[in-house]
């Protein structure tokens, strides 16, 4: 089908068809024309929402329960050799190492804890916890949760800043959903300026 008639219509979307990122795709999308669905952080865990592409062609999204898009993901191809790629703008996160309090006494190690808690909870930034690594999502400038972070000095604690699409792979559904889109609606509501 070309592109006009594309346009011209209500696409919908049950099941993701491949990634740019796999050969086989980029491949395709290279003799192909390539039409972006750019979707924010908070859209992208959502498994149902119709949205229009660049392009001009409207997107109804309806994927099963825990089906989540990934940057890059193809939702669509047309005998013409059109593709629909889902374009996903993750913010970064900030990720927090604890690995230096694995040799730390017991009650030390539970204090830091509810310390490092205690200030993220302070300043309303959502958090997920894999293995002995605390990842916080952008709700504020990196210079502010920098700025927290040193003000506590939490010893044993060591952080970085890293690209959200780094850090979603290793997410559950249900993880990346408090993780990112938290941040999406937490962007606009309250923080704490950081006590210096």
């Amino acid at each position: 089908m070309a592109e006009k008639e594309l346009q011209d219509r209500l696409v919908r979307v049950d099941a993701v068809l491949g990634n740019v990122a796999d050969p086989e795709w980029q491949t395709i999308v290279a003799d192909g024309e390539v039409d972006l669905l750019v979707l924010d952080q908070w859209e992208a865990q959502k498994s149902r929402l119709r949205r229009t592409t660049r392009g001009g062609v409207e997107i109804a999204l309806s994927l099963e329960r825990g089906v989540q898009l990934r940057d890059g993901d193809v939702l669509v191809r047309d005998g013409d050799g059109t593709v629909v790629v889902a374009r996903i703008d993750l913010k970064d996160v900030m990720a927090i190492d604890l690995s230096g309090l694995r040799d730390t006494a017991p009650e030390v190690l539970m204090q830091t804890c509810l310390e490092l808690g205690h200030a993220l909870g302070n300043q309303h930034w959502p958090a997920v916890v894999k293995g002995t690594t605390v990842y916080v999502p952008l709700t504020v400038d990196e210079a502010v949760m920098g700025s927290v972070m040193r003000t506590h000095a939490f010893e044993g604690i060591e952080y970085e800043f890293r690209p959200g699409a780094e850090v979603i792979p290793y997410l559950a559904p249900h993880e990346a959903r408090r993780l990112f889109g938290a941040a999406a609606r937490e962007g606009e509501g309250h923080t704490h300026a950081p006590s210096v």
